[in-house]
Formats: C-alpha cells, structure tokens, sequence
C-alpha cells in the first residue's frame, strides 16, 4: 500500500511566518480540509469564496464542517480569468457588508489562482486588512500563485495592475482535488513547474523530464513531490524579497512577454500557464539571439513544453502593439522594458540590457 504524501514548510516574511501543507489525505475524516484550517481561522466570523465550478465539488463539505464552529457564510463567483475584476471583488465586499462581518473575520480563497487572488485582495482592502486561508485546487495555485502574498484584479489595458502584498494565514494544497482538474488546467499549471526548472534548478528539470509522464497521469504523490519543490523554491525567494524589489522579480520569467498573449486575445482565452509556457519560448528565443542559450538548451525547452502539451508559439500580435502591451508591465523601470532572460538553463537575470532590436525580431517571428 502506497501511503499518501503529507507535507509541509514554512514561509518566512516580514509580516509573519505561515505554513504550506501538501496532502493527498482529506478524504479521510482526520484531516478533512476544514480540520486542517481551523487552527488559523481567527475569530468567529468565516467567509469562504469560491466560484461556481469548484463549489459543486468541495463547497458543502468544507461549509458544514466549519459551521460547527464558525458563523460561516458563502460567495461563489463566476469561473475564469474574464471575471478577475472590479466587480468581483465587490461582490465580496457585499456579501462582508451584507453580514455585518468585522475586523475579526477570516476570508478562504477556495479555488484557483483566479479566486486566490481575488480573495487575497478583498482580504487586504476590508476594513484595510483581514486574515485569510489560500486552498489552492489547481495545479497552478499549488506551485505558484497560492504562495506569497501576491494578491490582485486585472485592468483592460494590463493583467494584475492593481493589487496588493497581503500574506495568508496558512496555505492547505491538497493533491487530491487535481483529480477533478480538466486535462488543460493540469498542463497549464505544469508550465509553472517548469518554469521553476527553468530559472532555479537544471537538476529539477532533468527530474521533470523522466517524471512527467507520471505528473501528467496524475500520479499524486509524484505531483505532490513537485507541488513540495516549487513552493520551496518560492519560500525561499519570498523570505528574501517579499515585496519584489529583486530576485523575486526572476519567478516572472515568461510572464513579460505571456501577459501581452493574455491581455491581446482576451483574458480567459488563454489560460495564463499557456501563455507563459509560450512566453518562456519566446524569452529563450531572445536569450539565445544574444548568445546565452544555445540552439540545443532552446531545443530542450520546447521539447518539455511540448510533452505537458503546452503551446511553444504565441498568437500572431504585431510588433508595436505588443510592445506597446509590455510598456504596461510592473518591471518597466524608467520607461525600460525589463526581462526576465536565461544566461543557462537553471539561472536567470532581470535586465534591460539587450538590443531592442533582437526583441523585435523575436515578436516579428510570429506574426504574419
């Protein structure tokens, strides 16, 4: 008998430290998701928000647990990236009102990245600041978005631009909700963990390259094993720079260029791993035209890319507009357009220093 992964570490940051718990094990009645969190639940008073995909499957029973101590009430929230925005956020802020909800209440983003955001902001703006619980229930909040403290909305003219840092209470990642996770979802949080390969470690990316078969079969304690290394790696970085002032900023390779895919075709059309998966190709493509990467190590990251079924070409954006699109990026600095490049694979660097010109022709590749 195989005995399920159970797991844990703690971030350090300035605010206060939290743990992340990584299990496959609340389907047994000793660590339900709901016993798991109490203990960081502060007060009397629970908001659980989720949206309306996530809801039919983990809603009632993490409710009707926590009703047994807690005065719990409920906002569920359209599904998708579309709906990461001003209005969301203020249903939440309704529903607060609605019930009289006080500096003493705890807010739990259960979902994606979408909805962990989402909460995680509400819960920075109430009453200028309250507690919340992140249960991530895809892949993508598990490895990434989940741990941090990053919290936000999207704008039309630019994904995440306004938000706040705001660290939660405790972090549950339990594997067995990636049971339920659409084929899509699933690749789309793989590109994350590549990601982390990609700019951290090259022996991680060998071990992704003999091990992904079974991630992608959902082998959970596989996925739970690289749910356990991604968020290592982004304790760490956090613990050293919570509010993005340097070497956090590395974790956003891709994310440059596969924000332009996201705000161009419509949030929502590409799911955000896709578009960093797109976006990595194309910052490797422009570390390789300066002389970092060679035609091999490019070669190497399509290959995995393409193995978690994941898109290596953006859509067809023209030069100007996507440029135009990169000027909106929080990594601008004094109207530069910053990048995250490979100098190898299993490091990275944050610079402006690259000919404008060799950007171009990496954008010019695709389009038409």
């Amino acid at each position: 008998m195989v005995m399920p992964f159970h797991d844990g570490l703690i971030v350090h940051t300035q605010s206060h430290d939290y743990p992340i718990v990584i299990t496959e094990q609340s389907a047994t009645e000793h660590s339900s998701m709901a016993k798991q969190i109490a203990p960081y639940i502060s007060g009397r008073q629970v908001l659980i928000v989720t949206n309306d995909t996530i809801a039919p499957l983990y809603l009632k029973a993490l409710e009707d647990e926590l009703a047994e101590q807690f005065v719990v009430k409920v906002c569920v929230l359209p599904d998708g990236e579309q709906y990461k925005n001003q209005a969301s956020i203020d249903q939440i802020y309704d529903a607060l009102m609605t019930d009289h909800f006080n500096r003493d209440v705890t807010l739990i983003a259960l979902g994606g990245g979408v909805i962990g955001d989402m909460t995680g902001f509400a819960a920075a703006s109430f009453m200028r600041g309250v507690n919340f619980i992140q249960i991530p229930t895809t892949l993508l909040s598990q490895v990434d978005s989940s741990v941090g403290g990053k919290t936000g909305i999207n704008h039309p003219q630019g994904k995440n631009m306004i938000g706040a840092f705001w660290q939660p209470q405790m972090v549950l990642a339990d594997m067995s909700t990636l049971k339920t996770l659409p084929a899509r979802e699933l690749s789309a949080g793989v590109a994350e963990i590549i990601k982390y390969a990609l700019i951290m470690d090259e022996a991680f990316l060998t071990w992704l390259e003999v091990d992904l078969p079974a991630m992608m079969a959902l082998d959970l304690a596989v996925l739970g094993e690289a749910v356990k290394r991604c968020c290592q790696y982004k304790a760490d970085v956090v613990a050293q720079d919570e509010r993005e002032s340097g070497v956090r900023a590395l974790l956003n390779f891709g994310h440059t260029f596969g924000h332009v895919i996201e705000t161009h075709e419509g949030y929502g059309n590409w799911l955000h791993g896709e578009a960093v998966a797109a976006g990595m190709m194309q910052a490797a493509e422009l570390s390789q035209k300066i002389g970092w990467l060679s035609y091999d190590e490019v070669a190497r990251i399509k290959h995995i890319l393409t193995l978690a079924n994941l898109p290596t070409t953006p859509p067809t954006i023209d030069v100007q507009t996507a440029i135009n699109l990169m000027g909106h990026d929080k990594k601008v600095k004094h109207g530069q357009i910053r990048l995250i490049l490979l100098t190898s694979i299993g490091s990275a660097v944050l610079t402006n220093d690259y000919d404008d010109k060799l950007l171009s022709e990496v954008l010019a590749q695709h389009c038409v």
